[in-house]
């Protein structure tokens, strides 16, 4: 039988057997106890004649999934982009006029996420168009939250992107914030005094309720024009997915 008529026949016999077996009363009303058996005898048999078709259900229900997923994504950037792209208070690495807008979300004791910081850098280094928009995204407990405020204090003195590289290249916690703001000549009082800012933590909160609105639960993400891509994506990816947003904005 021509895979399409099995499609037709299966999506047939499970239309009838779901209506017939589901504990609606109103469809199993219908059917008496015998005509139930035989007919859980049909699927039964045909599914065990023709497993793969279960496979291609379970392959299809993936892709629709999927789409739907890419399309959700899809209408939550749309939504969410003046927090994602326009955020004043959140940091701006790269070129700020750049003609292209990478965004990350991170956490500082995520060691993909120190992964990824490596090839974003060398992405920056080779791409003076690309702007680098940068959401800190603590989720790994105290100690990254205490980084991440001591990170977006750091803005306060001209030192983000310097604290945020000293952050991503070893442990982050008290000890080598501390360590991190002397080492930058910064004034350490000022840092301490700056990272209880409410308006810090009001940043931190607008990242969490952004990456909830994205479906982001972990680290490290990157946001490239409409695609969501999650993990310590190297460098030769991130450069191939810049230069097709790149070439989609010239269309």
């Amino acid at each position: 039988m021509p895979k399409f008529q099995k499609s037709l026949t299966i999506i047939s016999i499970m239309a009838v057997g779901a209506a017939v077996l589901s504990s609606d009363k109103a469809a199993a009303a219908s059917v008496t106890a015998d005509q139930r058996k035989v007919l859980e005898g049909v699927i039964r048999d045909y599914l065990l004649k023709e497993p793969i078709i279960i496979r291609q259900a379970i392959d299809r229900l993936r892709a629709q999934e999927e789409a739907a997923k890419k399309t959700k994504a899809a209408a939550a950037l749309k939504n969410n982009k003046h927090d994602l792209l326009y955020d004043k208070s959140s940091p701006v690495g790269g070129n700020p006029q750049g003609d292209v807008t990478i965004v990350q979300f991170f956490d500082y004791n995520c060691g993909y996420c120190k992964r990824a910081a490596h090839n974003l850098r060398a992405v920056m280094k080779n791409d003076p168009n690309l702007r680098v928009i940068f959401k800190e995204f603590a989720i790994l407990g105290p100690q990254s939250i205490k980084a991440s405020r001591a990170a977006l204090a750091a803005q306060k003195q001209g030192k983000y992107v310097e604290f945020y590289e000293g952050l991503m290249a070893g442990k982050a916690d008290e000890d080598s914030v501390a360590a991190l703001a002397h080492k930058l000549k910064m004034d350490y009082s000022k840092l301490r005094k700056d990272m209880a800012d409410p308006k810090i933590e009001t940043a931190l909160q607008n990242n969490y309720r952004l990456a909830n609105a994205l479906g982001i639960t972990g680290t490290p993400v990157f946001v490239i024009g409409e695609r969501v891509i999650p993990g310590a994506v190297g460098e030769e990816i991130l450069t191939q997915l810049i230069k097709e947003e790149r070439a989609k904005k010239k269309q």
